[in-house]
């Protein structure tokens, strides 16, 4: 339950048609074992304590009174367990009987919640017997003997007291098939999970239809969705039934059943995740808290998580997905930057190519805005600047580049101007200090500035969102364009564009490429290794761009804790790197991106291609002068808490 996860579970238990005592017996037995994994929600079929097909047997009362005695049971037996269980069965309420919902907890019934819409076509006929439920705003309340009364009406909530976050709606089979779902209203109104009884007969394409129908409302609802489906042991006379269970987070299935199969499925839901989704979104309107809200209380516990949590987050990981995504980016930016040119009335574009990863990507996208005006690529000005800390190796492949690519090349050392440079302000060049460093690199953007000035060009920038990020770039330099492509692509990512392009080019430009992928990443501003390798090397500096690209994801998408972000990065990278290693670069982190917000304040243009961007235009606004303490502190907990 810990920031924010739950551990949930759809449960489809072998039934027996109208024998309420042993199916209470299954579900009674599905709960504790539910509970033994740590399941804090377990949803049930829909009908499942008497079966949903028992036909005109419903308005029979044995039957009524057998699934009524059949709760009490499943109350006395599941007391003691600190695990919710929803199961369906037909209730008798005010001289009408209801196809319901019973949210059971630790011997109590929480709330009574009756499905709306009943299907009256095909071999579904509810109608015949069961009436319609309406919202509980009726305020109306259902008693029986031996349990205590308790909410009746559609479209309750249930809220836990210890974590707000853990707000639940249920809704049954039908209704979520209609064009208005309860589940819209419930989580308007809160509900960051909907739990669905089904009962839904198995016929070519359903189970299709079915998911994609559920991706799209819980995508929709910024939500997590439970359904739970009737399988095994209901009557096979005219229909069979599945078992055809899911669980949702926002479109994604965290857990899915195989068709024509029994027991329980387990995942863990982030709702602090789908709190987060939702306060981000300016398009998801709250309703008036208007229905019946139950609280209940539920102590906090440590969530074992199962769920996959990306090592890259910007990065699909199946290899189709990866290329297409790569194809995609890649037209996104050239179309952005074709637009530009297009629209200042100019055919020619400057880009400083160094050799190295981003430099490599910011041509490859020029090729492809140029290709994509039908433009030939001697507009595109491709300037290489050798100087104290260039090696042979980047300065070549650079070379290569230009000349495969079919850019125009042009060389300008600028070790003299730099020189000439430091002469004027009277800085050493033996001491290799930042302005050192930043004097080459702002001497190389002068120069570029210049030439796009005498072709009537505009200059391309190189920097991506991970140097963004961590402030890794020189105030006026590097940090400074016409137009920035690369700005929303992260380092991570910047590898994999390169390596789609080379899969996919000649082999003389897939050597340079494939080599360019593996020089290691530096600005090259301090002089080299005596054998000529290079000596600075960024990842040694500012830490791995894997763990920064990983914490940059949860700190801008869904502005997590430093402390769940940290658990997270632990689960999905412990591997690689120690619990110390991913704390001490998470500290790391935070300091550069509050320290360096100023040079973020003033970027040129960029293009937009992913959900995370830190254009002071759009995604990301925040003061230079903000204070990093707060999260800090949360960090200092950490190591306080690993030293008890």
């Amino acid at each position: 339950m810990k920031d924010g996860f739950f551990r949930i579970a759809c449960a489809t238990p072998p039934l027996r048609v109208a024998d309420c005592g042993y199916n209470a017996a299954q579900i009674i037995a599905m709960t504790k074992e539910a509970a033994a994994q740590a399941v804090k929600l377990v949803i049930f079929p829909e009908l499942c304590l008497t079966g949903y097909t028992c036909g005109d047997l419903f308005l029979q009362q044995i039957l009524l009174d057998g699934a009524l005695q059949a709760l009490r049971t499943i109350l006395q037996e599941t007391a003691d367990l600190s695990c919710i269980c929803v199961v369906g069965l037909p209730i008798r309420h005010a001289g009408a009987l209801y196809n319901c919902a019973a949210v059971c907890y630790q011997g109590k019934v929480l709330g009574m919640v009756p499905k709306q819409h009943l299907p009256n076509h095909g071999e579904f006929y509810e109608q015949r017997h069961f009436t319609s439920g309406t919202p509980a705003d009726h305020r109306t309340v259902w008693q029986a003997d031996g349990i205590a009364p308790c909410p009746f009406g559609a479209e309750q909530l249930f809220i836990c007291q210890e974590c707000p976050d853990f707000t639940f709606g249920v809704e049954l089979c039908e209704d979520v098939w209609v064009a208005d779902t309860p589940s819209v209203r419930m989580a308007r109104m809160g509900a960051t999970l909907i739990g669905n009884l089904s009962c839904s007969d198995e016929i070519i394409g359903k189970a299709a239809y079915r998911r994609t129908m559920l991706q799209a409302k819980s995508g929709s609802l910024l939500c997590a969705y439970a359904y739970a489906d009737a399988g095994m042991g209901e009557s096979t006379q005219d229909m069979v039934f599945a078992g055809h269970n899911l669980i949702l987070e926002n479109s994604s299935i965290l857990a899915q059943s195989d068709l024509f199969s029994s027991g329980l499925l387990c995942a863990e839901v982030d709702l602090q995740r789908m709190t987060a989704e939702r306060q981000r979104s300016s398009t998801f309107q709250p309703l008036p808290m208007t229905t019946v809200c139950t609280t209940f209380s539920m102590p906090q516990t440590e969530t074992t998580l199962h769920r996959f949590v990306s090592p890259t987050p910007f990065v699909p990981t199946g290899k189709e997905e990866l290329s297409e995504r790569c194809e995609t980016i890649l037209t996104l930016q050239a179309t952005g930057l074709a637009t530009r040119l297009r629209h200042i009335g100019s055919r020619h574009a400057v880009v400083g190519l160094s050799g190295g990863l981003d430099s490599t990507l910011a041509l490859i996208v020029m090729v492809h805005a140029f290709d994509l005006l039908g433009w030939e690529r001697d507009g595109i000005l491709a300037v290489t600047m050798p100087c104290f800390g260039t090696t042979d190796r980047t300065y070549q492949n650079a070379c290569r580049l230009a000349k495969a690519y079919g850019a125009v090349l042009r060389e300008i050392p600028i070790q003299k101007s730099v020189r000439q440079h430091f002469a004027d302000i009277g800085q050493d060049e033996s001491v290799h200090d930042v302005t050192y460093e930043n004097g080459q690199a702002r001497e190389r953007t002068q120069v570029l500035m210049d030439l796009a000035n005498q072709c009537g060009g505009i200059v391309v920038g190189t920097g991506d969102l991970s140097e963004l990020a961590l402030g890794w770039a020189t105030y006026n330099g590097d940090h400074m364009s016409m137009y920035a492509v690369n700005a929303s692509i992260p380092k991570t990512l910047v590898r994999y564009l390169v390596q789609y392009e080379a899969g996919r080019t000649d082999a003389d430009l897939r050597a340079v490429l494939l080599d360019v992928l593996d020089t290691p990443v530096s600005p090259e501003l301090l002089p080299p290794e005596p054998d000529g390798t290079i000596a600075q090397k960024t990842e040694d500096l500012v830490g791995p761009y894997e763990l920064h690209d990983f914490f940059l994801y949860y700190v801008l998408r869904f502005g997590f804790t430093p402390s769940k972000i940290y658990r997270l990065a632990v689960y999905a990278l412990g591997e690689r790197y120690e619990a110390a290693v991913i704390l001490k670069w998470l500290r790391s982190f935070y300091r550069r991106f509050f320290s360096q917000q100023f040079k973020r304040s003033c970027l040129p243009d960029a293009p937009k291609v992913g959900s995370v961007t830190l254009s002071p235009r759009g995604d990301w606004r925040m003061p230079s002068d903000a204070s990093r303490e707060l999260w800090l502190a949360d960090l200092e907990q950490l190591s306080c808490n690993a030293e008890k």
